[in-house]
């Protein structure tokens, strides 16, 4: 599958996550959400219906394939990883900003690395709070 832009990815994410509450999607909540013009979200809907990623007609529920679940669940990993990173170990003020941005970047080698780190110094600061 090709790549996806970091746009398309920010509506796969978010269909995700309206799928996840109510068991599918609909543009006036995804255009909401992402602060765009209803117009901008249906554009984009027609992108991912066409990289087989959601299944989309106007007017109606939008929902995810399997590759569009796969794709979603790996986009939002990476933000939630790098939101924990930045927030509880760097402490940074806009850590979520930041992981908003970089989760588009990073690479899935790296994010594996900080993944790990991350789940080590949990695991070391809690054997710690233990003591």
């Amino acid at each position: 599958m090709e790549n996806l832009s970091r746009s398309q990815e920010d509506y796969l994410e978010e269909i995700y996550i309206q799928v996840l509450k109510n068991g599918y999607a609909k543009v006036t909540e995804i255009s909401e959400s992402l602060k765009v013009r209803k117009a901008s979200v249906t554009s984009a809907l027609i992108q991912l219906a066409s990289k087989g990623l959601i299944n989309y007609t106007p007017y109606s529920s939008i929902t995810l394939t399997g590759e569009g679940e796969k794709k979603a669940k790996k986009i939002l990993k990476k933000h939630e990883v790098l939101n924990e990173f930045f927030t509880e170990i760097l402490m940074l003020d806009n850590a979520t900003e930041i992981a908003c941005a970089v989760e588009h970047l990073i690479s899935d080698k790296n994010i594996d690395r900080i993944t790990k780190f991350v789940s080590d110094y949990k695991g070391g600061r809690n054997a710690k709070d233990q003591d």
